[in-house]
């Protein structure tokens, strides 16, 4: 799922965090800075489905014009072992080397 807050806000007029913040905070969702910036500028790690919501009446939208599905980006049953084969396909791996977690050199073999 792709996170598509700015562009929705922008086409309701909101350009600033500040002011969709404000917008939430007038409906009863105080958000805090830290967590507004973090759904402004980039995918939220997690959200509150009743946030969710919050922000779809502020904005008078939908929750389908925040989150835009990619499907192309789920992967699906026996596709990833055709993937992992293709790409390691006959490159040598090197030799794993253990080191000492204390700086100090191993002895020689």
């Amino acid at each position: 799922m792709r996170w598509n807050l700015r562009l929705t806000a922008a086409n309701k007029g909101v350009w600033k965090a500040s002011e969709l913040q404000r917008n939430l905070a007038k409906h009863g969702l105080v958000i805090s800075a830290g967590k507004m910036s973090g759904l402004w500028s980039g995918q939220p790690v997690s959200l509150k489905l009743e946030d969710l919501d919050g922000i779809c009446v502020v904005l008078g939208r939908e929750i389908g014009d925040l989150l835009i599905p990619e499907p192309e980006k789920v992967s699906r049953p026996g596709q990833a072992e055709t993937e992992r084969a293709a790409v390691g396909a006959g490159i040598p791996t090197p030799a794993v080397i253990p080191k000492r977690r204390d700086g100090r050199s191993l002895p020689p073999e």
